[in-house]
């Protein structure tokens, strides 16, 4: 099932693998559209910042709950506006 919506269990999914993996990061840095995909989220890969940068391992950890309260619902590409 894929849909263009964070829900709380793929949001759960996302931060463990950002905040732990830095191959899974990599990649997700790479292809973000693609790495969504996988997770279940589709998102228009024209809408992908040409620019991207992801928030350290040490703070997706340290705010994880507020980074959920933001990006529950949203669409895909949020993560990148997460500061």
């Amino acid at each position: 099932m894929t849909n263009t919506c964070f829900t709380p269990e793929i949001v759960d999914t996302l931060l463990d693998r950002l905040s732990s993996d830095d191959q899974f990061r990599e990649q997700f840095l790479g292809n973000p559209a693609l790495v969504l995909h996988t997770l279940g989220v589709s998102v228009d890969p024209a809408q992908v910042p040409a620019v991207r940068r992801l928030p350290s391992k040490e703070v997706l950890k340290a705010n994880r709950e507020a980074i959920k309260s933001k990006l529950n619902g949203q669409l895909g590409l949020w993560i990148f506006l997460v500061e």
